[in-house]
Formats: structure tokens, sequence, C-alpha cells
């Protein structure tokens, strides 16, 4: 039989680099994710951040004002419970009432109303036109609740040819001596403060800034999503549930206007019933961070497939180079004309089988076989025609050794050599005479009425024997020359010499 190359290495270099290599670009698209998930939470954390400094700025700005216009009320209801007040002249009556409205920004009108709801008192005229604003809401609540407080109404318009805009009302309750209801100091804002302070504000495009009232209407917007927005009821909506259970803080959810996810930012102003609500776009947020991560996502991979594409390459010459190296080994191993091993591998073969059979005490047997009259065929059928048969031979002895352990070789010349590891005499016997046999009975040479046959000497190792590898050799090798002595074609096994 052939020789079989011996593995220089218990892993398939193959198998070690697609597995390094594989580690590789998953280590590296894991490290990669791993970045822009730390990218994306950084850029939200900052837009949280920066929302947070803007609704706390519209907070103090806000709160600043409204506590400028409850200041204005406050000196308005002090003027008018003073008793002394009725005995100046009315221009100073007037100046000493609405002295500190003067310094409330877009400032409507700061009105004192009596308790059926009739202007007595206007900041802008020392004689009130003739009005009745009972049916207001921040009438209503005063004149029902004596512990209201600061009210802040709806916001609504105007209706005069002069004056279409938006407003709200702050109000407070004017109590005479005894505690009665004697009517209501308020003043009136226009709501294009709220578009000022917001338009100082650069929040993106999508974005919006908002102010609410703890009942979800909508006081002011900029820019508005939509048309009609101001004094729009949202208590209904569930981002603002969400809010006014939390009181502060951010989160990210879809818009009910928009149908957009957006980044809320919200807090309280002050101890007031009024929410700051700043919502970014999700969309321009986190736009920076889709192009870095589009630009590191290509990045990585054209640097992967490229890893990829290196490795193909080095496991396409490493098939090459072991396919060389295969060539080459068996070459090494094996006899350029018999294809059998040749002697260096029988050595090598001969003294791992030893150590063996040295350990296990099983038995080893060599055969030691030679052409008979191999000189004078030669002389018949010239070089070529010893080749062929020689050929022929070892292809009959390989082909009756059939077990992976055994191993036939050329010893030389016309010689051959098999090694039976496991093999007693009497198991060896058998395939020596099979070999015998089938070589005899090959076809034999045109023009040529002599048979090719062989002469063999078999010599066994067992437990019982005291002999060395060389020993063991030496004596394989007197029983072929016994075979060849004793009439040729036929089988000689070394312990009966």
């Amino acid at each position: 039989m052939s020789p079989r190359p011996v593995r220089t290495s218990p892993a398939h270099p193959e198998l070690l680099l697609m597995l390094g290599s594989g580690l590789s670009v998953a280590l590296i698209v894991i490290i990669v994710a791993v970045l822009l998930i730390r990218e994306h939470a950084s850029t939200l954390e900052a837009a949280k951040r920066s929302t947070t400094n803007i609704a706390q700025l519209i907070n103090a700005d806000v709160l600043r004002n409204v506590e400028l216009y409850d200041l204005a009320l406050n000196g308005l209801i002090t003027a008018t419970q003073r008793e002394d007040l009725s005995q100046v002249a009315a221009n100073i009556q007037h100046l000493v009432q609405f002295d500190l409205s003067t310094a409330a920004p877009f400032k409507g009108e700061v009105l004192l109303l009596d308790a059926d709801g009739k202007v007595i008192a206007d900041s802008s005229t020392l004689r009130p036109t003739p009005r009745n604003f009972a049916n207001r809401d921040y009438f209503q609540v005063h004149a029902k609740d004596a512990n209201a407080g600061l009210f802040i109404s709806r916001p609504f318009k105007i209706h005069c040819d002069c004056d279409q805009v938006w407003r709200m009302a702050f109000s407070r309750r004017v109590s005479g001596p005894k505690g009665e209801f004697v009517g209501v100091a308020v003043a009136t804002m226009r709501l294009a403060y709220f578009d000022q302070l917001f338009n100082t504000l650069t929040i993106g495009n999508g974005s919006s800034v908002n102010l609410l009232n703890n009942n979800g209407i909508l006081l002011a917007q900029q820019p508005l999503l939509e048309r009609d927005m101001i004094d729009k009821d949202l208590s209904d909506r569930p981002n603002f549930k969400r809010i006014l259970r939390d009181g502060s803080g951010s989160f990210q959810a879809i818009s009910a206007i928009s149908g957009k996810e957006r980044l809320y930012t919200f807090t309280n102003v002050g101890a007031l019933p009024l929410i700051v609500v700043v919502a970014l776009s999700s969309e321009d947020v986190f736009a920076p961070w889709r192009r870095a991560a589009l630009l590191t996502s290509g990045a990585t991979g054209v640097l992967c497939a490229g890893l990829l594409w290196l490795t193909w390459l080095l496991r396409r010459e490493l098939r090459r180079r072991r396919r060389a190296e295969r060539v080459l080994s068996e070459l090494a191993a094996t006899d350029a004309l018999t294809g059998l091993a040749n002697r260096r591998v029988l050595d090598e073969r001969l003294r791992l089988e030893w150590d063996r059979a040295q350990r296990s005490t099983e038995p080893l047997t060599v055969l030691m076989i030679d052409v008979d009259h191999f000189k004078a065929f030669n002389d018949r059928h010239g070089h070529h025609g010893g080749d062929d048969a020689l050929r022929s031979v070892a292809q009959v002895i390989g082909s009756n050794i059939r077990r992976p352990a055994d191993l036939a070789a050329r010893y030389g010349g016309e010689e051959f050599a098999v090694v039976l590891p496991v093999t007693d005499a009497k198991g060896a016997w058998v395939i020596a005479e099979h070999i015998r046999s089938a070589i005899e009975y090959m076809p034999k040479v045109s023009g040529d009425d002599q048979p090719i046959t062989v002469s063999i000497g078999m010599s066994t190792w067992d437990k019982r024997s005291r002999q060395s590898l060389e020993a063991l050799l030496l004596s394989a090798d007197q029983a072929l020359y016994e075979a060849k002595h004793t009439g040729r074609n036929r089988i000689v096994d070394a312990s009966v010499l």
C-alpha cells in the first residue's frame, strides 16, 4: 500500500485561519457597535441637557414676568383698599392704583372689576369704558372661591377692530373688610411675549417650544405645528398625561400631531399652574449621529470585507501550498517506479511498529519478497519490460495489503518488504501465499512462456521472542535466501530454519 503522510499539526491551519478571521471581524463589528451605541446615548444625553437648559431659561423668564404682573395686581388691590385714596384727585388716584403695572412687559389692560363684573378702573384711561366681564373665567373663579389666589386664564382674543391678538389674563380676588367678595383685579398680557421669547431660542426644524397650563390648555407654541393650536385642549393626549404625572424630566415618544418621534423635556414654572415643554425632533437630534454612524459603518464594512477577502486569498494560497506539500511528501515517501513506500518510510514504519509491539506484546511479522530470475527477465525484455514487471508485482503486493497499519515497500532493486503489525506467523503465511500465487498467475509477458514468480521469506516476533529488530530483519532475509536456494516461487518461515 502507498504510505500515508504524517500530519505535522493537530489543528487544520485553514480552519484556524477562518476561525481567527471570523473572530476578528466579529470583534471589530462588536467594538464598532458598542461605540455607536455609546455615541447614540451621549447624543441623547447632550440633547437632554440642551433642552433642559432651554426649559429652565424659559421657566425663569416666565416666572419673573408673572411675578411682575402679580406685583401689579397686588399694588392695585392695596391701593383700592386705602380709605384716603378717594380724597385725592382722580389722576393721582389713577397713578397710585396702576403705578406698579408699568413694569409688566407686553401689558394689555389692567382692570379693577366690582362684584358684578363691571369695570371701575382702567390702566389705560381715567374714565373707564363701561364694560362687564362677569362671564369670564378669571372673574367667576374668584367669585366662587375665596382662596383661588393668582389665577391664570385661558387664552382669549379681544374682538375689536384695533386689536385681534391673543391674550391671557392674570387675576386676584379683591375682598372687603369682612372677607366678602367685592371684585377682581385683572391684568392681561399679549401672547406675543411668548413668541418673542421663544424666537430667541434655536431648537431646529421640526421642533417646538410649548407653554401649557395644568389643565392641558396650550397657551403658546413656537413655531405653530397646526393652525388654531392656541387655546387647544391637549389634556387627553398620552404625552400630556405623562408630563402632568412626572412633573419634570425627559422622555421620547411619538407626537400625536406630527406622528414623528420627539424628545420631550418639561418642567413646571415655579409653583404656578404652568408647564414648559421643549419638544425636539428625534430626526434632528440624531442626524449628526446617523451621518457618523453611516460613515463608520461603511468604513467598518469595507475593512471587514477587505479582511475576509485577504483571508480568502490566504486560504487559497494555503490550500495550494498544502497540496504542493502533500505532493512533495508523497514523492518523498513513495518509490517513483512502483508507487509503494520507499526505503526511508519502511525504516521509519518498522521502528514505529517495533516499539508499539514491544509495548503491546502483540506479534509483528516482516515479509521479504524477491522477484525470481529478474536479471534474466530484464535481459530478455529490456529495462522497460523489467520496469513494467516490477510495477505489476508491486500492484499485486499492494492489493493484498488491506489493513491501514500494514505497509508494503520497495526494499531495493527487485526486492520488496511487507510489514504486518499484530499478525502472527499463521496469518502472515496466508497473506504471503496470496501474494505468491497472485503473482504466479499474472498474465505472461507477450513472447515469454516463463511466468513471473517471487520467493518470500518471513520472520515473526512475539512476546516469547528475545530477538531485536535487526535480528528480525536478518532472519527474514535469511528465510528469503533459503527460499531462493531451495527452488524459488515459495515461502520460507524463518522459525523452521
